[in-house]
């Protein structure tokens, strides 16, 4: 099987979004977001999904986009419907691209997948948001091996890439 890898951008507390949106919206961060998901299976939540759909205006293109929702009637054209993880988990290592399976959210997705990740592609905000309803799991404990580091600045805010994978 291939890695299981997550992609996410969060700020110093550890904050992931607020009302099912990003806080942020960095745009060479949505590129990377891009790079790398492209031509893998991504895995998201119901609610980050929709987010997602209303944001880009439908399915992320060029990648499988599975969703995990616990709504058995839940159908969306074009898209994959899991519902649990460990569902989703099977249905994406039968895709293209199953060499690195990608989780993109939200909260309660990474939480359930943290276990499972072998790979972090981390996005560390220099910023903090206490409208934050929504955090990433603690995860510095089971990631210790960096891989990559670059620093940024993107209208006065810095931001860190750093690609975390389990020691």
């Amino acid at each position: 099987m291939g890695k299981i890898a997550a992609v996410v951008a969060i700020g110093r507390n550890r904050e992931l979004g607020n009302g099912n949106k990003l806080l942020w919206h960095i745009p060479d961060d949505l590129k990377r977001f891009k790079a790398l998901t492209k031509g893998h299976p991504i895995i998201m939540g119901r609610k980050t999904f929709e987010s997602i759909v209303g944001y880009v205006g439908g399915l992320l293109p060029d990648r499988i986009n599975i969703v995990v929702t616990r709504d058995q009637s839940y159908v969306y054209e074009g898209a994959v419907v899991a519902h649990s993880l460990e569902e989703a988990i099977e249905i994406a290592k039968g895709q293209p691209g199953a060499d690195e399976i990608h989780i993109g959210g939200g909260a309660e997705l990474y939480k359930q997948a943290l276990p499972l990740i072998d790979k972090l592609y981390l996005t560390l905000v220099d910023a903090e948001a206490p409208e934050a309803d929504a955090f990433f799991p603690e995860y510095a404990d089971q990631f210790t091996k960096k891989v990559f580091e670059e620093s940024h600045e993107w209208k006065g805010l810095k931001y860190t890439w750093i690609d975390l994978e389990r020691a």
